[in-house]
């Protein structure tokens, strides 16, 4: 669900516009998940080449789901500070060319998925692919609801890498299905928060209060903070990981929430850029957590 801005250089190469098309930072967060997914799936032996091209293709296909985003939204991008400069903004690359680079990403992405997976993994990674490019980028003009719509397919890359592993969608795939969606909350918010004057622009209603930037969205992240903590328990509940996984998640679910009391303290964009951050380290921290505690 995250946006990149790219880097402001009007006279990148036409080659490296594709590149920034597929918004690689962010889809290398999302192949990082899909791959945690994967690894706490697995049993041995582990089978690197097809974890290999797996991370690939879910990198692909994140990609071409982000780069069907900024298709439909290229002329709204035109009119926010932090996304004047993207490929079709800038008409570094014209529309029917991004579609055509879209289209062939996507194939790859979804051959190498079908070859080294299984039939329910593509399926649920076209589903994501048509409920964030087709679903929820238009609802982002209508209603803040497209952030509980966008945390699905947000969400989705753990449960992925779990069935690219076994073959089938498990309690235990749910489980980190869950924490991976109730994080998207916090972490989306606070990037509306700080972004609101130039959503505002495009039209985005995304903070979870029609008031915008105040006082109830606040206590709605801390809400979910806080609903963070037992989720990203239930592993160890479970009994998937032990309790030195739980001494992590605890701690660092504690300090998220801390930073969504300051921003209920203060409401200022200073306060939400620390909880974005934050949540940019928690879900790395969490997921490192568990394969390494995984029992």
């Amino acid at each position: 669900m995250l946006s990149i801005p790219t880097e402001k250089n009007h006279t990148i190469s036409k080659s490296k516009a594709y590149w920034l098309l597929l918004k690689p930072r962010l889809s290398f967060l999302v192949a990082f998940s899909a791959s945690f997914g994967y690894i706490f799936g697995k049993k041995l032996p582990f089978d690197w080449f097809s974890f290999a091209f797996f991370t690939l293709g879910g990198f692909l296909v994140s990609g071409a789901s982000v780069a069907i985003n900024q298709i439909v939204e290229k002329d709204l991008d035109k009119l926010m500070t932090r996304t004047q400069n993207r490929p079709l903004p800038l008409g570094i690359l014209q529309t029917g060319e991004a579609i055509r680079f879209t289209i062939f990403t996507l194939l790859v992405g979804i051959v190498l998925l079908a070859t080294f997976t299984n039939t329910l993994t593509v399926f649920l990674s076209l589903f994501s692919v048509f409920l964030y490019g087709f679903v929820y980028t238009p609802l982002k003009r209508k209603s803040s609801f497209a952030v509980f719509v966008g945390a699905i397919p947000g969400a989705l890359p753990p449960l992925l890498g779990w069935t690219a592993a076994t073959e089938q969608i498990s309690f235990e795939a749910l489980i980190i299905f869950a924490v991976q969606f109730v994080w998207q909350f916090p972490h989306f918010w606070a990037i509306a928060w700080v972004l609101d004057e130039d959503y505002q622009k495009a039209g985005f209603r995304l903070l979870p209060s029609h008031e915008g930037r105040s006082l109830n969205s606040a206590i709605q992240i801390m809400i979910y903070t806080l609903f963070l903590i037992p989720i990203s328990l239930l592993p160890t509940l479970f009994g998937l990981t032990g309790i030195k996984s739980a001494v992590v998640v605890t701690a660092a679910g504690c300090l998220f929430a801390a930073q969504s009391f300051a921003l209920m303290k203060d409401q200022t964009p200073r306060s939400a850029l620390r909880i974005m951050f934050g949540s940019f380290l928690y879900l790395p921290i969490v997921q490192i957590a568990y394969l390494l505690d995984k029992v």
